[in-house]
């Protein structure tokens, strides 16, 4: 445990200099143990574990074009993201882990207690145990505080999910060399830090309720929500039987405006990501060295919540949004979700609602404005710029079809559904709690106090 973050920090800093790690790109012809099918020039691992790269030939009638295909990766198994809690003096404290991924912008980065998929704690590579894998599997000595399968990111995964997890305990926990205690005070703190708080832990903790909710119990409370939680519900299951998501795998070969050469597969123009070839060395890994291809967007994504009190409560303003690999047609996303780039050059009524209202907002409307690597066992340097942007009580509260206004409490209550919100949606929940807890110590600072999460005192 640290007694204030300078603390934290430091001992970071020393885990970063303590464990060596050498990547370097390399062909995807030369990658230690994967190859191209003859037949279908899928990329997979010659265990046929892990995951592969293969094709996907898309159709819907809710995104800007109407059919596409694409390069995708499979993953068919799931993982498991979990965070141990500890009380200590009665504070919920967090065991988090300083960890390696290839793909992160600045390679270590806070992750939850376990972070492995299945052919990770299978131990398929031959490796090292995963630590505290026990905690998290039944039977498990703890009390478990939030358990859901979700997803992860549609545009790149074909119906990936995982299983967060969230386990008390109150016993002794050995606390390994590269793991700490960090209270949820810190946590919130340290979400609003540019690329420390690793996607896998945003996920995990978009599961536990808001600042300022006593328990899970207070989460679907739906005190002065401009709608009513089922009416939400009822909203979302409307989009996934209006749209249409029609999709079918096919041989990497097969798709098309994408072309392969020895380092990379790309596409034609150049636009939206690459797949290429990584080789990895590490000294706190389960194996000290491994191959393996990765995504690599070309683009930083904006993900943005437009936010505004209505009445004495917070709300965000979300989506509806289809994705090439979502599970289940639609889920909600965040009020714009989109790599800006991509969009260079078109007129307005083709770019993504809300984008250039987001992109131009003043700093006075910007409460959360902060950088995050995405998954860093996966893709290579996806950075994602995450912004909350406070906007006017005179902004519409009606935004068409596919939006609605939601609260902050009633979002978090449907995060522990399983499989409604988006990676992006969580990942962004997550710093939203951030500034949620920073305004709430404001206003206890000065006098006032607040009645539950996002309420206006």
């Amino acid at each position: 445990m640290f007694g204030d973050l300078s603390e934290f920090h430091a001992w970071f800093a020393a885990r970063r200099r303590a464990n060596a790690c050498r990547i370097s790109r390399v062909p995807l012809d030369d990658l230690d143990g994967w190859h191209f099918h003859a037949d279908t020039g899928n990329l997979a691992h010659r265990t046929g574990q892990f995951f592969s790269v293969e094709g996907l030939e898309v159709r819907t009638d809710h995104r800007e074009v109407e059919s596409w295909s694409q390069p995708i990766i499979v993953q068919p198994e799931i993982g498991i993201l979990g965070i141990l809690v500890k009380k200590f003096d009665g504070v919920p404290h967090c065991l988090m882990q300083a960890k390696m991924e290839p793909g992160n912008i600045n390679t270590v980065q806070l992750s939850p207690t376990v972070q492995a998929t299945r052919s990770n704690y299978s131990r398929v590579h031959q490796g090292q145990a995963v630590p505290y894998l026990d905690e998290f599997i039944a039977p498990r000595r703890g009390r478990v505080v939030f358990d859901a399968l979700q997803s992860e990111q549609g545009s790149w995964f074909l119906a990936k999910r995982n299983r967060n997890l969230i386990v008390e305990v109150t016993g002794d926990v050995p606390v390994g060399d590269d793991f700490c205690w960090l209270s949820l005070r810190q946590l919130h703190d340290l979400l609003l830090v540019e690329n420390l708080v690793n996607m896998d832990s945003r996920t995990v903790l978009a599961g536990l309720p808001p600042p300022g909710t006593s328990g899970p119990q207070r989460v679907h409370n739906d005190e002065g929500a401009l709608y009513p939680t089922e009416q939400i519900l009822s909203w979302l299951t409307e989009a996934k039987t209006r749209y249409l998501l029609d999709r079918r795998r096919l041989p990497l070969a097969a798709v098309r405006n994408w072309t392969r050469t020895p380092d990379r597969i790309a596409h034609e123009r150049d636009m939206y990501f690459r797949i290429v070839g990584i080789d990895v060395e590490a000294t706190n890994r389960e194996v000290s060295r491994w191959s393996q291809p990765m995504l690599a967007p070309l683009h930083e994504g904006v993900v943005a919540f437009v936010g505004r009190w209505i009445g004495t409560t917070y709300h965000v303003l979300v989506q509806v949004r289809t994705e090439a690999g979502t599970a289940d047609v639609v889920e909600i996303s965040p009020t714009v979700n989109c790599a800006p780039a991509n969009y260079d050059g078109l007129p307005p009524a083709r770019r993504p609602r809300f984008l250039d209202y987001v992109l131009a907002a003043p700093a006075s409307q910007i409460k959360v404005d902060v950088r995050h690597s995405e998954e860093g066992g996966r893709f290579y340097h996806a950075q994602n710029r995450y912004l909350l942007v406070d906007v006017p009580d005179d902004f519409p509260t009606q935004a068409g079809d596919d939006f609605i206004w939601i609260s902050v409490r009633q979002l978090a209550g449907i995060v522990r559904y399983g499989s409604h919100v988006s990676v992006e949606a969580r990942s962004l929940l997550a710093c939203l709690h951030g500034w949620l807890a920073r305004q709430e110590r404001v206003t206890a600072g000065n006098g006032l106090g607040l009645a539950g999460p996002g309420v206006r005192p």
